[in-house]
């Protein structure tokens, strides 16, 4: 299994090096076959693609459209699974409930968004697809083997992709700025602006140094620590402030579980923030650098926009402006206007913006069970005879979870992969560590009674 993950993440350098698409194509029948025992192979396969926008950073794969089959193939050995084998044992949890009545408040605003076809064309094209891998995911994700190959398959995928972001820098393609990287700029990829670029490699950072941390063998410990380096020296790349905030809230939550000193922690945070920015050359940006006197331009720009969030919230209290609307309306409701419409740069002013106050309170709620759960699961799983990857996906969705609230502050997170892969996998973690907890529970009392 776990060398079918790492075939599964290792696939698009192979494309690049060696242009063999047809004979992929010939072998994905065999691989359906393959997958309807193992659909959490699947399942991985989709998250990773559309996450980590594999097929846009290696264009190769472009014209295979993988993120449509797999998401094809993982709904069909879902359903195979769950209704005719019914091998899966479903379930439902505080988590999901929670989300479920989030994704309902979406849902509604539909018919009243400001623009309509907008709203409706980003629900069925994306967030609908991403409500329903969520609750696969946390179906599919059950045994150690699952967390293990999850955890690796993340850390390569971010790995391959701050590879490709570290080559663009050293020569100088898809450069915003003059300085700041890109990947896929001239094919309007998600990973052409630097900030959504930073998200996407904040995210499996938890994951490579979670590996390194709790030391889950010599090999995955040693890949952790050079994939976190990887992923550090591409986020500096992308010169993100919500980014490189994110970063260091990862290495907060991760270093509170090893150094115990609270003041060691925090003077080695202070220093490493100091270093982080100095390195990133956040000064030497044409926006938001050193060179603009009083509040910058990029932060200025920020707070514009979530000025205009907030009047969209006091015009549409209840449903907002609608999913994925909130560019479109952004003259109608900002009280400065350029010329140009601005994205929010915001989760928690997006979410207001866009789904009214029923919207962000849910979702506050949402991200607030979460990180209780998985904070409960690293709890539970902090012993030595807990499963070494159990513990380590647990402290990396702590961390990510962490990373996620702060970088959130300044990230346009609220209808992407990001937080909905952390709900699920965190849903799989929380019944995993119960379970796990009450099977040792018991083993324990059975010794004392004997």
């Amino acid at each position: 299994m776990a060398l079918i993950g790492s075939a599964l993440a290792v696939a698009p350098l192979l494309v690049v090096a060696m242009p063999i698409a047809p004979i992929a194509v010939s072998l994905l029948p065999l691989a359906l076959v393959f997958a309807f025992p193992n659909p959490f192979l699947l399942c991985l396969a989709f998250v990773i693609f559309s996450f980590f926008r594999i097929h846009e950073a290696f264009p190769a794969l472009n014209p295979l459209h993988i993120p449509q089959l797999l998401a094809l193939a993982t709904l069909m050995v879902l359903c195979w699974q769950v209704f005719l084998a019914r091998s899966i044992r479903t379930f439902w949890s505080r988590e999901l409930s929670v989300f479920a009545v989030f994704f309902t408040l979406v849902t509604l605003g539909l018919p009243l968004a400001a623009s309509r076809p907008t709203a409706i064309t980003y629900w069925t094209a994306t967030y609908s697809k991403i409500a329903i891998m969520t609750v696969a995911i946390a179906w599919l994700t059950r045994t150690p083997r699952d967390f293990a190959l999850a955890s690796r398959a993340f850390v390569f995928a971010g790995a391959a992709i701050a590879a490709v972001t570290l080559y663009n820098k050293a020569n100088g393609i898809g450069l915003v700025e003059g300085t700041r990287v890109t990947i896929g700029r001239d094919i309007q990829s998600v990973l052409g602006d630097p900030n959504d670029l930073s998200l996407v490699l904040l995210f499996p950072l938890s994951f490579a140094t979670s590996l390194f941390i709790r030391r889950t063998g010599w090999i995955s410990a040693l890949f952790g620590f050079l994939a976190t380096l990887m992923i550090i020296t591409a986020i500096i790349a992308t010169q993100s402030r919500g980014g490189l905030l994110g970063l260091m809230t990862v290495f907060a939550i991760v270093g509170s579980r090893v150094i115990k000193s609270k003041a060691v922690l925090i003077s080695i945070g202070v220093v490493a923030a100091i270093g982080l920015f100095a390195v990133a050359g956040i000064s030497g940006r044409s926006s938001g650098g050193a060179g603009e006197e009083g509040i910058d331009e990029s932060s200025m720009g920020r707070i514009y926009a979530w000025g205009a969030a907030w009047h969209m919230a006091l015009k549409h209290p209840l449903n907002g402006v609608g999913v994925d609307n909130f560019v479109d309306s952004y003259f109608a409701y900002s009280e400065h206007w350029d010329g140009h419409n601005h994205a929010v740069h915001s989760t928690w002013f997006g979410v207001l913006g866009e789904t009214g106050f029923p919207g962000i309170l849910v979702f506050l709620f949402l991200i607030y069970t979460i990180a209780r759960s998985a904070f409960d699961a690293v709890q539970r799983l902090d012993r030595p005879e807990a499963p070494a990857s159990a513990r380590a996906m647990s402290l990396a969705l702590l961390a990510g979870i962490a990373g996620f609230c702060v970088s959130g502050t300044f990230l346009t997170q609220g209808f992407t992969w990001p937080v909905y892969v952390l709900l699920a996998l965190t849903t799989a973690i929380s019944r995993f560590a119960k379970s796990d907890g009450d099977l040792s529970q018991s083993a324990t009392d059975i010794r004392e009674a004997e």
